[in-house]
């Protein structure tokens, strides 16, 4: 066999290796929705932490998810929260997810996918804490995309969440959420090495509108809201930490409503 043809079969095999081998580097954005999966049995451990800061309110979330994946394409999970506020603590709403990546596009290097996700969040929790007064159970459906390459990294989702109304009859309102994200890795580094890739997310938030009577007094919920998030991924061969914080940029809330001073999350993963 000739050098060139020998060559020419050497990058072949470099570019059939890299199309059949699945990145190394598989991520998300902190806080917008991505389309990553597990391998076919594969599980996720998942525990986060969110905290939400307006004046003098503040409030702590605390979940731990565990994901399976049903095959390399499907995962499904299960969360359970804690939530800690300014007047009440006790256990969140139980989660139920599954993500499925219906397209997937391999190229040298990097790849391309797409998913759906949908949550039913239920309707338990400790009694006396808000989030427990449904009166049924709650839905988020979305939608997202994804680039990574060795390099740069970029996200788009958009996510819906269909409220039910509190057992007293109270409306409580839906919510969307657009999230566009850019990432980038300024050294690339092998599998066994840590890894670092740096993200910046801009997130909207569309609350609806309504209006409605509360303790005898008139009310007014719903409105906008912008973001401007830094946040950062740390890898380690199977584990990973990821953190940011969401800046307000802009809001445009009915009422009184107090707008968001910062929003922070922090998330530890490790898949076996």
């Amino acid at each position: 066999m000739k050098p060139r043809q020998t060559t020419m079969l050497a990058r072949r095999y470099v570019v059939l290796a890299l199309l059949a081998v699945p990145p190394a580097y598989a991520h998300d954005p902190v806080f917008g929705l991505g389309p990553h999966t597990l391998y076919k049995g594969g599980v996720e451990i998942h525990l986060g932490s969110h905290q939400e800061k307006a004046r003098d309110e503040r409030s702590t979330e605390s979940e731990f998810q565990l994901k399976y994946g049903l095959t390399g394409d499907w995962v499904a999970g299960i969360g359970v929260p804690y939530v800690r506020g300014t007047g009440d603590s006790g256990r969140g709403p139980t989660s139920l997810s599954t993500k499925y990546r219906f397209w997937r596009n391999d190229l040298p290097g990097a790849q391309e996918s797409a998913a759906v996700l949908a949550k039913m969040i239920l309707d338990d929790g400790d009694v006396g804490h808000g989030q427990a007064e449904r009166d049924g159970n709650d839905y988020l459906l979305g939608l997202a995309y994804g680039y990574e390459g060795r390099k740069w990294y970029r996200w788009g989702s958009i996510r819906h969440r269909v409220n039910n109304d509190a057992v007293n009859g109270a409306e409580r309102p839906d919510k969307t959420l657009v999230d566009l994200v850019g990432g980038i890795r300024f050294k690339p580094t092998e599998y066994r090495e840590p890894d670092w890739v740096w993200m910046l997310e801009l997130n909207y938030e569309h609350t609806e509108h309504l209006s409605g009577v509360s303790e005898g007094l008139p009310r007014q919920i719903g409105g906008d809201q912008w973001f401007l998030s830094p946040g950062l991924m740390w890898t380690l061969r199977n584990f990973a930490v990821k953190a940011g914080v969401q800046l307000p940029l802009y809001d445009d809330l009915a009422g009184d409503q107090e707008a968001d001073d910062y929003r922070a999350q922090i998330e530890l993963e490790w898949h076996l």
